[in-house]
């Protein structure tokens, strides 16, 4: 009996010990302190600082700042020279989106543009305007026999953009003589019939070229109504205007003997084959 009680003590007292126990490691459990995690938010990512940009119309805008401020005959050649390159109609707004030439706020500009004698203004649009109003090489040729004394190639020039390619066509078709005014270092253009064929003899051609013309254009002139012809210069009221506006007279060349020159190819184109002697010249150059 002695031992079982022995026992049963023992017993109680592990069951003691183990309940201290248990009840200390609680205790030292519940103790800690907990320690939440913390969020830390990301940090707002800031946008890039953007670089100062200037204008890149800078330069086009002082570019159209100076033509608008230029002389008013600065901007009307920059008009008629678009409106001559295009061949096309332009409203005073077009213009200036084209070439900042601003007619609408320039009076000056404006009243001169219209009033000027290369350009046509229809109340809305301007346009160039060529001293002869040619579209082809067949208006060009019907334009050239209108003028059997010859007409000034400079005055053909602008007329429309292939004109010169024309006109050389039409001399290689022998269509027309192309030769040049000695006065005014000036290509004339003469109408070739090809209806009247001629042909010169040798003696002829050599008579032709002994003789010897005045040196001075209003000598040359004189003779002409003389015999019955109208010049197609007027040397003295070029001379005059030349005075006039304190233009210098040009040094007159010196005449080669034996040579053709100055009006006698003006007057004597009907007859082609006295300028052969001519053409080989101008081709040896």
């Amino acid at each position: 009996m002695a031992l079982q009680e022995s026992l049963a003590k023992f017993k109680k007292q592990q069951e003691k010990c183990q309940s201290t126990l248990t009840s200390i490691a609680a205790k030292a459990g519940s103790s800690k302190p907990t320690v939440p995690q913390k969020f830390t938010p990301a940090a707002p990512t800031k946008p890039p600082t953007p670089a100062v940009k200037f204008s890149n119309d800078t330069e086009r805008l002082q570019h159209i700042n100076s033509i608008r401020k230029a002389p008013v005959g600065a901007q009307i050649k920059r008009v008629i020279d678009l409106l001559l390159e295009t061949r096309q109609a332009f409203t005073p707004e077009q213009i200036n989106e084209a070439c900042y030439v601003d007619t609408n706020a320039n009076k000056a500009v404006f009243d001169s543009l219209r009033n000027n004698p290369k350009v046509s203004y229809d109340g809305k649009r301007f346009a160039y305007k060529s001293k002869h109003d040619l579209k082809d090489r067949s208006q060009l040729l019907v334009l050239v026999r209108k003028f059997p004394e010859g007409i000034a190639v400079i005055d053909l020039k602008d007329s429309y953009p292939s004109v010169m390619e024309d006109l050389q066509a039409l001399k290689a078709a022998g269509q027309v003589w192309l030769l040049s005014n000695f006065d005014s270092q000036e290509d004339i253009a003469y109408p070739n019939d090809p209806r009247v064929p001629i042909k010169v003899d040798d003696d002829l051609k050599q008579f032709f070229r002994t003789i010897e013309l005045p040196r001075d254009m209003l000598d040359i002139e004189k003779d002409l109504q003389k015999n019955g012809m109208k010049p197609a210069t007027n040397t003295a009221k070029r001379r005059a205007m030349a005075q006039v506006h304190g233009i210098a007279s040009k040094s007159k060349p010196k005449k080669k003997k034996h040579e053709i020159s100055k009006r006698t190819k003006l007057t004597n184109a009907h007859l082609p084959e006295l300028f052969q002697n001519l053409k080989d010249g101008d081709s040896s150059k």
